[in-house]
């Protein structure tokens, strides 16, 4: 499975961004898919998953309620809509293969993109 991100850039605090990760590869409608960041200096974190069929949604408190993470399977592209950034938001962003509430705490995703970077300044 190939992973490529697009849609990161520079955006002013208060602005909103959506980010695309188009999938390669077969089942992709199979598999729960994740977005992660690593901000500079900081380790890489997880911040939402989906599951294969869309229908459940999961975030990290940081982030909920700002960001919103949704599929097209027919497409194989899973997004991520990213509102009310701040300066904390600035990271580089990842979508992976992956997601399941375990992978989630054990931070196994069998596979990520090259990322895409954001970053929030005025």
């Amino acid at each position: 499975v190939q992973l490529v991100e697009s849609g990161g850039g520079l955006v002013q605090p208060g602005g909103s961004l959506r980010l695309t990760c188009v999938a390669s590869g077969p089942a992709f409608g199979t598999h729960y898919m994740s977005w992660l960041r690593q901000a500079p200096g900081k380790e890489l974190v997880w911040i939402s998953s989906i599951s294969a069929d869309g229908s459940s949604t999961s975030y990290e408190d940081s982030v909920k309620g700002r960001f919103s993470i949704s599929r097209d399977n027919a497409k194989n592209t899973v997004y991520l809509q990213m509102n009310r950034l701040t300066s904390e938001d600035t990271a580089l962003y990842y979508c992976a293969l992956g997601g399941t509430p375990l992978d989630q705490v054990n931070m196994v995703f069998p596979a990520l993109g090259q990322g895409t970077q954001v970053t929030v300044s005025s």
